[in-house]
């Protein structure tokens, strides 16, 4: 053994005491709130992260509403008519994306809907002429396209996906068809994901 080595022994009053209240390093829980509320804004995408740690995994936690489909979770999903339209956001009440004010800001304003609609129809080097009568459809087409660009990035042929009825049924609430005729999820139709 070295003569010169030397161990340190360290006693009860070196040691971190991680129960501590006392300690001003760490932040309270107001402090992690507004750390937390500015991640957010900063990046909001964030916020599904944590929502899918608040996300129903286990269905005997669901508690049924009359009139709610079987395979919904969050309560707000209508009865589709086509099996692969059954598609639920599995939120909870409170938390179904149809309700976020992401859905409000991102996917329901008009005046993004009409911007959404010229960018789509300029990269293609279409006329954006409006037909009378048909400014709910469009809405509807863009509203659809904002959405799957918000939750899953530009799609294409061959790769689509279904919205949850419940995102599907609030479009559908804020651009009505007159008739109240949609046509549903078209898997291979150039362009057009839901009508």
């Amino acid at each position: 053994v070295d003569p010169d080595y030397s161990i340190e022994v360290y006693t009860e009053e070196d040691d971190i005491d991680i129960d501590d209240d006392d300690d001003d390093d760490s932040p309270d829980i107001t402090q992690s709130h507004e750390l937390l509320l500015t991640c957010l804004e900063r990046d909001p995408s964030m916020l599904f992260d944590l929502m899918a740690h608040s996300q129903v995994q286990d269905d005997s936690q669901i508690i049924r509403t009359p009139g709610q489909p079987e395979w919904c979770v969050c309560g707000r999903c209508r009865q589709m008519i086509r099996d692969i339209e059954k598609v639920c956001c599995r939120q909870t009440l409170e938390n179904c994306i149809s309700v976020l004010p992401h859905m409000d800001a991102f996917i329901l304003q008009p005046g993004v809907l009409r911007m959404a609609r010229r960018i789509w129809n300029d990269s293609r080097a279409l006329d954006d002429a409006q037909t009378p009568g048909e400014s709910h459809r469009q809405f509807r087409f863009s509203a659809y396209r904002q959405y799957i660009i918000w939750q899953y990035g530009q799609l294409g042929q061959g790769h689509r996906v279904v919205i949850p009825s419940c995102c599907v049924w609030r479009i559908r609430e804020t651009y009505p068809d007159p008739n109240g005729i949609y046509k549903g999820f078209i898997p291979s139709r150039n362009g057009m994901d839901e009508e």
